[in-house]
């Protein structure tokens, strides 16, 4: 993009009034003429989202559902200095970065750095997360460190879905939604009551799709989509002072492989050639040619119950049970090299299981508003994974076939205290401080073999028992908040954050699979929160500033193995250094008439490394800091309009439309050749514009409304993630974006 388009779309975003944390207007109604407020639950109290003293970004369900958005992925430019994309080779991980901090890799012992919970219960991987929004009543994003209340892996921030909690009044809503390729998805949600004392609800979708990357040869479809979900929520009141919560959910998720493209030519171990690529690379055409002998397919299945109890004992102090149980299998087979040819593929199988307890007391009395409690999780992991790199090593070995497995388990006891304050020193003037004791231990345990079928003398077995591994941390937070004028607020914030350390879950060899550490970040935060225009205009600004210390990045060298005395590759978690993080962020959203709204949010991101230790880069001094830190584009910018054309008889039409861009960014923590500081371009994308735009009719009552909803409607073609694994035959594969598509929705509630 040349620097006057990026002019333009910088100074109209600025103007144009954004769609902000609520995106919660509803300009359907003519009567309505101020931007609509959001209750929030950021620091596990409920508040409006204009007096939470940190950067949170809140969606209602009924905004979500008027953009067409359809899962957690639709957030993707909704929230400045977020990413949001489908995780690399998989069709159910989500990768979360926030303000530069996150973890893209799926494999079952590298924890997140952005917590995901779902009414109030955490999800411990990535797999799983990428949620299709069914009866969602909000949706929260919190940004920077939330240690103190949310505990270890939310470094990066949190991610909060809440479902509709079903009352006394029956509600009701469908949907039936066909688009391109073939996309039909299919929802429905009921609740009422059962007795006067009890209520129901029930929701559910089906949700399929095509291939948008087809097989030229073979016609076999791939990056497609085929899921179900189903949801069950009991509410009990049994006292006025006395909610009792029991929600139980069971989601399958069974697509195709998730594929991409080759972007460099793959070599064997012993020089050869495997596949050229061309230089310069062709653009991306969604066709991929790959292993012939790999199955297409990955599988989920996600399903939990959960009871959340609050009693309120007095007045000011509410007891608050929260207890889950969650399992997860899956069956991921993934093409890494992403050719015919088997360089590597894999079959990467995890069984995962969860209990959790917290207990939780707020207390609100006078000046003073506190939140305190005991938080346990119990994790299991088990895993299987598959190599297959006959390619690879073929030529070298008298095309004797070569397969790697590992198995390994890992189980997880995690004991935290954590207690929140607030102080109102004067009508205007509050004072925070909350502090978080974390108590962790892992206990792991793997065995990594290698099989030659023509040459069973080199076959070899590595078990690895390490001690178990104890980790504990101590995070603060800190902050002040002023009420300059009723509609004014401005903040300081000091938080800190930790995500905890653990074992590499691929490492070829016993001597390979060394510890790595916990990581930390401390954020210093400013920020402001207005409101004027009696109510039709929103600004809020955020500056901010991240120490990230002892980051875990997986990097990947060559070393010879111990048996057959030939280059094997390592694929190494290293706690490599310090990254400085600073930046900026706005969200408006303004409402000059009732039928015209404008929205816009812009994130301004400065991500570098302060040390990256790498002792291979001998040319820098064993240096890699000069490298670009990975999924920190220094612009995020999204801006919109809609229009509400009333017509005779009562119903409308909306218009809507928005602008989406991201400059360029690494799409890999390994981005330049070892000893080089020339940029692999594979692993980079540059900046890209996306349209958005959507026309909705809606009948008087607003019960009946069919929409018309279009995704990047210029086509464009661009990456969102990456995998490097370049000291694995050469390979780099990139992962990009959806196509164009266009979807027609027919909706009904009551």
């Amino acid at each position: 993009m040349n620097r006057f388009m990026k002019s333009v779309l910088l100074a109209g975003a600025a103007w144009s009034a954004a769609s902000s944390m609520t995106m919660a207007q509803d300009a359907q109604s003519d009567e309505q003429t101020t931007v609509e407020d959001i209750v929030v639950t950021a620091r596990r109290s409920e508040e409006s989202v204009q007096t939470v003293p940190l950067a949170v970004s809140a969606f209602s369900g009924e905004s979500l559902e008027r953009r067409g958005a359809q899962q957690v992925l639709d957030l993707q430019g909704a929230v400045p200095n977020l990413n949001i994309v489908q995780g690399r080779g998989s069709s159910n991980a989500t990768n979360i970065y926030i303000r530069g901090v996150g973890q893209p890799d799926a494999l079952q012992t590298f924890d997140p750095a952005v917590g995901v919970y779902v009414d109030d219960v955490y999800y411990s991987r990535i797999r799983g997360t990428q949620f299709d929004l069914l009866d969602v009543e909000r949706v929260e994003v919190l940004r920077g460190p939330q240690g103190t209340l949310y505990g270890k892996n939310t470094i990066g921030g949190a991610l909060k879905l809440v479902s509709r909690r079903p009352g006394q009044e029956w509600r009701g809503r469908g949907s039936v939604a066909y688009g391109d390729y073939n996309m039909i998805d299919v929802q429905g949600a009921v609740s009422g009551p059962i007795t006067d004392q009890l209520a129901f609800g029930l929701s559910a979708l089906r949700s399929t799709r095509d291939g948008y990357v087809t097989n030229p040869v073979t016609g076999a479809e791939y990056n497609d989509k085929d899921s179900t979900a189903v949801r069950g929520t009991l509410a009990w009141d049994p006292a006025d002072n006395l909610r009792i919560d029991i929600i139980a959910d069971y989601s399958n998720d069974d697509a195709g492989l998730t594929v991409g493209q080759a972007t460099n030519s793959l070599v064997g171990s012993s020089g050869q050639t495997i596949v050229a690529v061309p230089s310069p690379l062709p653009e991306y055409n969604f066709q991929t040619v790959v292993d012939p002998g790999l199955p297409n397919s990955t599988r989920l299945e996600s399903r939990g119950i959960s009871a959340n109890i609050a009693w309120d004992i007095s007045d000011s102090l509410t007891l608050r049970s929260i207890t889950a149980y969650r399992k997860l299998n899956t069956d991921d087979y993934i093409d890494f090299d992403a050719t015919a040819r088997e360089v590597t593929s894999a079959l990467v199988a995890v069984d995962q299981d969860q209990v959790s307890q917290e207990f939780q007391l707020n207390y609100t009395s006078g000046p003073i508003s506190a939140v305190g409690g005991l938080y346990y999780l119990k994790e299991n992991v088990d895993s299987h994974q598959e190599a297959y790199a006959d390619d690879l090593l073929g030529a070298l070995f008298l095309n004797s076939g070569f397969l790697r497995t590992v198995d390994d388990t890992l189980e997880t006891t995690s004991k935290a205290v954590y207690a929140n304050l607030t102080y109102s020193v004067t009508d205007q003037l509050r004072l925070s401080g909350g502090v978080r004791y974390t108590e962790e231990e892992k206990d792991y345990v793997r065995t990594t073999s290698t099989f030659f079928s023509a040459l069973p003398a080199f076959n070899a077995t590595f078990p690895f028992r390490p001690p178990v591994a104890e980790y504990d941390d101590t995070s603060v937070m800190l902050s002040a908040d002023y009420q300059i004028t009723p509609d004014v607020l401005a903040y300081a914030r000091f938080a800190q954050g930790f995500k905890s350390g653990g074992y590499n879950g691929r490492a070829n060899s016993a001597a390979e699979a060394t510890e790595y550490a916990p990581e930390t970040a401390d954020t210093y935060e400013i920020g402001v929160k207005t409101t004027s225009m009696d109510g039709r205009l929103r600004l809020n600004g955020t500056v901010f500033q991240t120490n990230y210390q002892d980051f875990q990045a997986r990097v990947s060298g060559l070393e010879t193995d111990p048996i057959t005395n030939l280059p094997v590759a390592v694929l190494s978690v290293i706690n490599a250094g310090e990254l400085k993080i600073n930046g900026a962020e706005l969200e408006m959203i303004a409402q000059p008439y009732p039928a015209f709204t404008m929205d816009a949010q812009i994130g301004l991101l400065n991500a570098e490394y302060d040390t990256f230790r790498d002792a291979r880069f001998t040319a820098f001094n064993g240096s890699r800091a000069f490298q670009t830190p990975a999924f920190s584009p220094k612009w995020t910018v999204r801006y919109g309009m809609q229009y509400v054309l009333d017509l005779d008889g009562g119903s409308n039409f909306t218009f809507g439309g928005a602008v989406r861009y991201r400059s360029s960014m690494a799409l890999a923590v390994d981005n330049t050749p070892v000893n080089s500081d020339v940029q692999l371009p594979g692993v980079f994308q540059d900046g890209y514009l996306l349209y958005d735009a959507r026309i909705v009719w809606n009948d008087p009552t607003d019960r009946y409304s069919v929409g018309v909803y279009g995704q990047n409607l210029s086509d464009e073609v661009y990456k969102t993630d990456a995998q490097e694994f370049s000291s694995v035959g050469g390979i780099r594969t990139a992962y990009y974006g959806a196509p164009q598509t266009v979807m027609v929705k027919a909706t009904v509630r009551y």
